[in-house]
């Protein structure tokens, strides 16, 4: 640990000798509280940032990663093939347990999975003010997941007026969404408040792929002189359906809609569909921020976070032996059971600032501690009926814990006006352990107390440094990083139950070097990237014991690529812009084990060497006109196209998603409502129609495979299991102002 001592004084020495300056910059203490994982204008980083107004204009029926669809090298996929519920996304192929999300500087990842499952938060293009997306391992970040790419999230917005808003949607497949906020602007003492609700529902495209979600947003603060403090509460709550196992190929052609999650047969034989085979799921985020300013150049700020998580997943199965659930029979039968989760999550971040024209430094600490339950719950069996006593069943439960503490300095140097140096050191410290028992283990034999028992301790250095030189209208810029993953829960449990060597934290090593142009009428940018990883965590093919996937370390992979971006002001009401991603995505040596078809933990080993990257593209592409012919009026036709994706890492034509082109369009005007001609008061209201799937493309935008080999005649049998998109669908909008 001594390079936390080293860092904590590399930070403190430039602090202390500039804080006597007499420096008069001016920047809001309430957006303070985000800098220290932000990117700023001359910072070597490859970043883009989206505003609020953009946010808004956004297609209400997408979660924040379909809002974020035609960014640079961003993939997104929704799991009911519409925007509401289950949504995923890469960047540069990087999935989303590897990008790290912060909320006014808090990671949002889940501290286990590293994920964040954004059904759990819907309706945050309402609430946040502004997103920057940096691609690659860009700023020292907190929290699990920063491994590629990381998207910074600032509801820290405090409105000098009051304001009332209300959004109401209503579009195909019953899907409806209203948005109501309010805020009492900056009082003469200081003081203000801003609030926020948003509902959401939809039957989805596919069956079962119906949502229930929710959301509430409170904001109360004080600005006095030079403080800032600011109580802020996030929730977030979701019922939804099943969708995540997709659709069989062959199926997908007969109904590309349909969805067999909670299939069973009654009595009579009738095919049935269990009504409640649903997700559920809550989310409190509570934050309490206190910013300083010591001088215009010095500033302390700390927020402290609690996160209260918990829900369940509700399944109906059919043909199950009950003594595998913990049950006194041995009998097969339809069952109901839960798989309960919960956790808690405290976090504290505090970050020392220093601004000035040619330095600006930011040194901070993270600590952060979770503890995350899991435990199978039986509801109900047929073979024991109603009246049995489930009360005490619990046929698995284990406990993890994760501590997560970093320190970090960074500063930006600009000896001369054109020239700034960076340089960014973190040294991060985490601390995991699980144990109890799994949910097969009465079924593979194991017993309680040794079934699952793991303690780990990581230490990580992740320096990054780099250099940028603004040129006139031209900014050149390159950057060097090294980065650290520690495995997931699901990584770590799986890899125990088998009988390989013990996985270890990945490594990345990001070269970045970029040029930015921007003109009168012409703005142009071009990035290469070279992501070269170390110990890569791959599923192989390799099963557990009980027969689930196991991931294992890859000596060496690469991602490499050039991301293009250029925007045209033809004309005064119409403007253009595109980008697109050209990139090479490669594992050195891939070996995959194929499971035997007797269901047992065999595998048949295939060795493939030099393959491309599952879900990773090597070519994607995005175009877009914004005209604004009319006063109050704008017109946008989009288009993305993505290049043919792997759903494994064989590169096989068999077991990949054709190369798709999907367009969006939307009419929106902007007019007031009883209008008042002497005062010009009146209700401004925004009317707007989206059209999704232009063209009505069929398309699907993720899958999974499975493979078996039959030992007998030496064959390995294949298939694939995709997720549709929805075919041309429709959402108006209707926005008020007050």
């Amino acid at each position: 640990m001594k390079k936390l001592y080293l860092i904590a004084v590399l930070a403190a020495l430039p602090i202390c000798a500039a804080a006597q300056e007499n420096v008069t910059l001016e920047y809001r203490l309430d957006s303070v509280v985000v800098s220290a994982t932000r990117a700023g204008e001359f910072t070597p980083v490859t970043h883009t940032s989206v505003g609020k107004a953009a946010l808004r204009a956004s297609n209400p029926m997408g979660s924040l990663p379909m809002t974020l669809g035609l960014l640079p090298s961003v993939v997104t996929y929704n799991e009911g093939g519409t925007g509401l519920g289950n949504s995923a996304m890469t960047i540069r192929g990087v999935k989303g347990s590897q990008i790290n999300v912060t909320l006014n500087g808090i990671t949002l990842n889940d501290a286990e999975s590293q994920e964040v499952f954004w059904v759990n938060i819907p309706a945050l293009t309402a609430l946040i003010s502004n997103v920057q997306v940096q691609r690659g391992l860009g700023t020292s970040a907190s929290g699990a997941g920063a491994f590629g790419a990381s998207i910074n999230m600032n509801t820290a917005f405090v409105s000098n007026e009051p304001f009332a808003n209300a959004d109401l949607s209503y579009g195909s497949y019953n899907t409806f969404i209203s948005t109501v906020s309010a805020g009492t602007g900056l009082t003469s003492k200081g003081l203000y408040g801003s609030a926020a609700y948003s509902y959401g529902c939809t039957d989805g495209y596919i069956r079962n792929a119906w949502v229930r979600s929710q959301s509430a947003f409170v904001a109360l603060g004080w600005l006095g002189g030079r403080n800032s403090l600011r109580l802020t509460y996030l929730m977030g709550s979701q019922h939804s359906g099943i969708t995540w196992d997709g659709i069989d190929l062959d199926k997908y052609y007969e109904d590309r809609r349909y969805n067999g999650a909670g299939k069973y047969k009654d009595d009579e034989g009738n095919t049935c569909y269990y009504p409640n085979q649903s997700d559920n799921y809550g989310q409190h985020h509570i934050q309490l921020n206190y910013t300083h300013s010591f001088t215009s150049a010095l500033t302390w700020t700390s927020t402290l976070n609690y996160t209260r998580g918990d829900g369940y997943d509700e399944y109906y199965k059919t043909g199950k032996t009950l003594s595998d659930y913990g049950l006194n029979s041995d009998a097969k039968s339809d069952i109901i059971y839960r798989k309960v989760m919960n956790n808690d999550h405290w976090v504290l971040s505090s970050n020392l600032g220093y601004k000035s024209r040619p330095l600006d430094v930011t040194g901070g600490i993270f600590l952060s501690n979770y503890s995350g339950g899991h435990h199978g719950d039986v509801l109900w069996a047929k073979a024991l009926g109603d009246g049995a006593d489930y009360s005490n069943d619990n046929w698995y439960s284990n406990l993890g814990d994760k501590a997560d503490m970093s320190i970090f300095a960074r500063a930006e140097f600009r000896p001369m006006g054109w020239l700034t140096a960076y340089v960014d050191l973190q040294e991060r410290l985490v601390k995991y352990s699980l144990w109890g028992t799994d949910d097969d283990w009465i079924a593979y034999g194991a017993s309680p107390a040794d079934r699952l028992a793991y303690s780990a301790r990581w230490p990580f250095f992740n320096p990054r440094a780099g250099v940028s030189a603004s040129l006139g209208k031209h900014m050149l810029y390159g950057s060097v990083a090294l980065g650290h993953r520690e495995p997931g829960r699901s990584d770590i449990k799986e890899n125990i139950k088998g009988s390989l060597s013990p996985i270890v934290p990945e490594e990345m090593v990001d070269i970045e070097a970029g040029w930015h142009y921007s003109g009168k009428a012409i703005s142009a940018s071009a990035n290469i990237y070279l992501m070269e990883y170390r110990n890569m965590l791959l599923e192989t093919g390799r099963l557990s014991s009980s027969g689930y996937a196991i991931k294992e370390n890859v000596d060496r992979a690469w991602r490499r690529g050039i991301e293009l971006a250029a925007a045209w002001q033809a004309l005064s009401w119409l403007k253009a812009d595109a980008n697109a991603t050209l990139s090479i995505n490669r594992i050195a040596d891939y070996t995959s084990y194929v499971a035997y078809d007797d269901y047992s933990a065999r595998t048949y080993a295939v060795h493939y060497g030099e393959t491309p990257m599952l879900m990773s593209p090597s070519v994607i592409g995005m175009a877009r006109l914004t005209a604004t012919p009319w006063k109050g009026g704008s017109v946008v036709l989009s288009g993305k196209y993505l290049g043919k994706q792997y759903i494994d890492n064989s590169g096989s034509d068999e077991m990949a998603i054709p190369a798709y082109f999907v367009a969006d369009a939307s009419v929106r005007h902007s007019f007031v409502l009883f209008s008042d001609y002497r005062s010009g008061r009146g209700i401004p209201l925004t009317a707007g129609l989206f059209v999704n799937n232009l063209f009505n493309n069929m398309y699907y935008a993720s899958g999974w495979r499975w493979e078996s080999y039959n030992e007998a005649s030496g064959v390995i049998s294949r298939g694939i299991g995709v997720y549709p998109q929805a075919p041309l669908n429709l959402m108006f909008k209707l926005s008020a102002a007050f």
